[in-house]
């Protein structure tokens, strides 16, 4: 028996399974220290994953653990083949499969495939001369006649998305740090090196993956410069505000034709292997639900498309949220998404919707439940099961170079990733014994999985519950949406599989509410730890309350 059957012997061969799975995400820095180096390791999620087992989620997400110099912690990778020393060594991932298997539990990683660092072989070797092997594995480009880059292309992290080369006497192509450079997928070398880190991966027994910066694979090889974009067309799903990236149209810098033919190719080599599935990070804030629908169309490219709507700073409305999935069915019909309320780029939602919010445990629950009724998967970020709120951290403190670039008007990303807290009496929140790498805030100890467990009451043991609650309705997995009531604060619709249909009504307001029950008879289900009252024609909703019902 080979690694691959042998690390998913445990795990019911579906390949479906991943259509409305809850994924879980493991930041590995954050998560839990067994070495006493205060960063997070794969031994420490090894020995964490029953909780990640008792919660119900069906796979773990676990962002880059592999060899980097760490300028972007870990999103800037020098081989896609090894493990960091800081996070162990690959004889600690094949334990963290097995022991994930074991649990029922699916491993996907994050394979950062448009940029490597600069440390990495390949730009070592590209960048010593234009007539190496690898001289065209990233994007060089020469300067114009004044010395100025080659265009007006911006990076997200700030500045422009060029770095002058004093060997090459050219600029090379960075859409992220300057240590970051892009590589060049228009060349097929390159390609097929992507290719064998995808399929190393797969031989080695994982799941999935989830594909950051998808839409940034290919860039345009005429080097246009981009439009600029009308002030009120832009927002901020994927910079921050101050970010003058907002400010240009990024027809030419990302979103290429070329890139269809590659995820076709990226899809082939995992349709060799069983049950494997691919989630593609689309970071587009005016065409990215287009693109996803692009992504995920035909059955040939990619599974799901995680999609940035509901990571923006605004708070969802029943309006806000019924025009999203309806925008991304318009967009995408034959498409899947995978909605997330919170990640690792941006502030918990509980700080970026929670201001004024009374009931903090209250709205965290409403906002959960309504994540895990939406068609289509689900992710959730560490400490989210916890309502950790956003830390707020010390200049002296931050690591990230995103937010030392825009401090104090953008603090960066630090806020969202400090470590994981397990034990309320123990130092460092049971995260490990030494300093951790960012402070464990006093106010996250509060909140402890120790706090929490077996308290009914509290947010973790609602989101085991309604997990739960999730699983025993296929509807809310597989079904099709349809929404019945979006005025006011209650958000109504009926999710359908087979001969399932059920009814769900969420008040998103902080005051009580009453919204239409459908005319079809209801049966009202319980084990979702909600409560409400059914009275002439109506439901009646407490504040952050929901209603689930079985239409018969």
């Amino acid at each position: 028996m080979s690694m691959t059957e042998m690390s998913q012997s445990t795990l019911q061969v579906d390949k479906d399974w991943w259509r409305g799975a809850v994924i879980y995400q493991i930041y590995p820095r954050s998560y839990q220290d067994s070495n006493g180096d205060g960063i997070g390791d794969l031994k420490g999620i090894t020995a964490r994953l029953p909780h990640v087992a008792s919660l119900g989620a069906d796979a773990i997400w676990i962002s880059p653990f592999f060899t980097s110099p760490m300028k972007d912690f870990g999103y800037d990778v020098s081989n896609y083949t090894d493990v960091d020393g800081i996070f162990g060594n690959l004889a600690d991932f094949d334990a963290l499969i097995a022991e994930a298997h074991r649990l029922g539990i699916r491993v996907m990683i994050d394979l950062v495939l448009s940029h490597t660092s600069d440390q990495h072989p390949w730009f070592v070797e590209s960048r010593a001369s234009r007539t190496n092997a690898k001289a065209d594995w990233y994007v060089w480009a020469d300067s114009k006649p004044d010395g100025t880059p080659p265009n007006n292309w911006l990076s997200i992290f700030g500045g422009s998305a060029w770095a002058w080369d004093p060997t090459r006497l050219q600029y090379y192509l960075h859409n992220f740090l300057t240590s970051q450079p892009d590589l060049n997928l228009h060349n097929p070398d390159v390609q097929e090196a992507l290719l064998g880190v995808e399929r190393f991966w797969l031989e080695r027994g994982v799941d999935g993956f989830r594909l950051d910066t998808i839409n940034f694979y290919f860039h345009d090889k005429q080097l246009r410069d981009n439009p600029a974009l009308a002030p009120e067309r832009r927002n901020a799903q994927t910079a921050p505000a101050v970010n003058p990236y907002n400010y240009q149209e990024h027809l030419y810098d990302k979103n290429q034709p070329e890139n269809l033919a590659f995820l076709k190719r990226f899809r082939a080599v995992m349709d060799e292997f069983p049950a494997i599935a691919a989630v593609g990070e689309v970071g587009d804030s005016q065409r990215g639900l287009e693109i996803a629908g692009e992504y995920t169309s035909g059955g040939d490219k990619m599974h799901m498309c995680y999609a940035f709507e509901f990571l923006a700073p605004e708070a969802p409305t029943p309006q806000r949220v019924a025009e999203v999935l309806r925008d991304f069915h318009k967009a995408a019909p034959e498409g899947w998404a995978c909605w997330a309320f919170s990640n690792h780029d941006v502030v918990r939602h509980v700080s970026r919707w929670g201001g004024g919010v009374a009931d903090r445990d209250a709205h965290a629950k409403l906002l959960a439940s309504l994540l895990m009724s939406l068609r289509g998967s689900v992710c959730i970020y560490q400490g989210e099961e916890l309502a950790l709120g956003e830390a707020e951290l010390a200049y002296e403190d931050l690591k990230d170079p995103y937010g030392i670039q825009f401090w104090p008007d953008f603090k960066g990303r630090d806020g969202c990733r400090t470590p994981m807290v397990w034990d309320s009496a123990a130092v460092n929140g049971g995260f490990g014994d030494a300093k951790p790498w960012l402070p464990v805030p006093a106010e996250h100890l509060k909140r402890a999985v120790s706090t929490q467990k077996g308290d009914e009451a509290s947010v973790m043991e609602h989101y085991r519950r309604f997990l739960q609650f999730r699983k025993a309705h296929p509807a809310f997995a597989k079904g099709e949406i349809e929404f019945r009531g979006t005025d006011g604060p209650v958000l109504s619709f009926v999710r359908s599989h087979g001969n399932e249909k059920l009814f769900c009504a969420f008040n998103m307001g902080g005051t009580a509410a009453s919204g239409d029950l459908p005319s079809e008879p209801l049966e009202a289900l319980d084990g979702h730890g909600f409560t409400a009252e059914i009275k002439d024609d109506k439901v009646n909703l407490p504040a952050w309350s929901a209603f689930f019902a079985r239409l018969v």
